[in-house]
């Protein structure tokens, strides 16, 4: 790009997008790419969806912005139907501008009236760009290494008195920040029994439970969030992406309790774009068309569809190490056999025949986190086509072991 810096760590590819519909884009040729990233995991309702837009128009011949001593009544419609997906009733919202915002206001939240020093995460979850949620420093905070739990016959049931979860320094715990499997677009999904040990060991401490739902929520996982997979209720809820189908929106939730706790301690934190009413209106609208539509479950049964297939696929490529995800966030990890450069000839090959997914060449893999809407026929047609690039590349390396 000439003029605009590219700090994002990703190839930025030679093709100007013009337009974006459901889960289409077109480049400045007309050329069709179907998005199997949703943008950036945002658009679960696909681009430029026509009841977005329409309430993007409607609210703007009104009102996009408020001040801080204004009610608007969109505000309090949307926050009230946020706190009823997230079974928090009674509780408190605060809409913000991104997911990265969210993450970090409910983590300063949660210090200001936390009893213990520390707050736990998994290993590898990323939770936000700013503040002490993206430094994770070590005095605040403590990263369980989940690769402990690799191999354990018991992952699933999971031991509360096992010697790995010995490790977590509980007496210094004050809150568990859980992101419900995306970690960083690997899909890798903590175990259900570990995380149940640990919300009820910190929940008997009077710890504070917080859900990082920037990418899991609004439908992703084939649930309204990640963490009902998991049979918890958290205290505190940041969400992102999904809930402005790209229109930069997030919302931290909290529940009553908390709330007053924290409005006891006098906290106080403004953001030019703090509750403004355009978003609001988006973050409602999205929520009524997953409702209206029945998304979330059409996603779910899809995404079973979409991973079995992947995992036949698997079963017949010996280049396919592992394939994982719930919902429309899955992966395909490739073993060492293929290499960061062949996966990722593999990767150009399937933009230029019209499927953009997403990778990890640290981890090894293909990304497919599209939208809800997308159709079964565009999935087929890019699995013919990853299939057919897997087997050329199994010709290869047989040639090349030939020789």
């Amino acid at each position: 790009m000439r003029y605009v810096f590219n700090s994002t760590g990703y190839e930025v590819y030679d093709t100007y997008i013009v337009r974006g519909e459901n889960c289409y884009l077109y480049d400045e040729q007309g050329n069709k790419i179907i998005d199997f990233e949703a943008g950036v995991w945002s658009t679960v309702l696909g681009h430029s969806h026509p009841h977005i837009n329409g309430v993007i128009y409607e609210q703007l011949q009104n009102i996009m912005h408020l001040g801080y001593q204004y009610k608007s009544r969109i505000v309090e419609e949307a926050a009230e139907k946020i706190l009823g997906i997230t079974s928090l009733p009674n509780g408190k919202c605060i809409f913000l501008s991104s997911g990265s915002e969210a993450v970090e206001l409910v983590v300063q939240m949660a210090k200001r009236i936390m009893a213990k020093p520390l707050l736990l995460t998994m290993s590898g979850s990323y939770l936000s760009a700013l503040g002490s949620a993206s430094k994770k420093a070590d005095n605040e905070w403590f990263s369980f290494d989940l690769s402990l739990c690799k191999g354990c016959t018991f992952v699933e049931t999971c031991n509360p008195d096992c010697e790995i979860l010995k490790k977590i320094p509980f007496d210094d715990i004050g809150g568990f920040v859980f992101e419900p499997g995306n970690t960083s677009g690997m899909a890798k999904l903590p175990p259900k029994g570990l995380i149940k040990n640990i919300v009820k060991r910190i929940k008997g401490q009077e710890g504070i439970i917080i859900a990082n739902e920037v990418t899991t929520g609004i439908g992703r996982t084939g649930r309204w969030f990640g963490f009902e997979h998991y049979d918890i209720v958290p205290d505190m809820v940041a969400i992102g992406k999904g809930i402005g189908n790209g229109y930069p929106v997030s919302v931290a939730v909290l529940s009553s309790n908390i709330a007053k706790r924290v409005y006891g301690t006098g906290f106080v934190y403004a953001q030019s774009h703090q509750n403004d009413a355009l978003g609001s209106a988006v973050a409602l609208e999205v929520i009524k068309v997953l409702q209206q539509e029945q998304l979330i479950n059409k996603s779910a049964l899809l995404g079973e569809q979409f991973k079995r297939k992947l995992i036949e696929i698997s079963n017949v490529s010996h280049l396919i190490q592992e394939v994982r995800g719930v919902g429309m966030m899955l992966v395909a990890e490739f073993n060492d056999t293929l290499g960061t450069e062949h996966l990722s000839g593999i990767h150009r090959n399937l933009f230029q025949s019209g499927f953009l997914v997403g990778s990890s060449w640290r981890a090894n893999l293909l990304r497919f986190y599209p939208a809800l809407t997308i159709r079964e026929i565009d999935i087929n047609d890019m699995l013919t086509c990853l299939t057919s690039l897997l087997v050329k590349e199994e010709t290869r390396l047989s040639s090349n072991d030939e020789r």
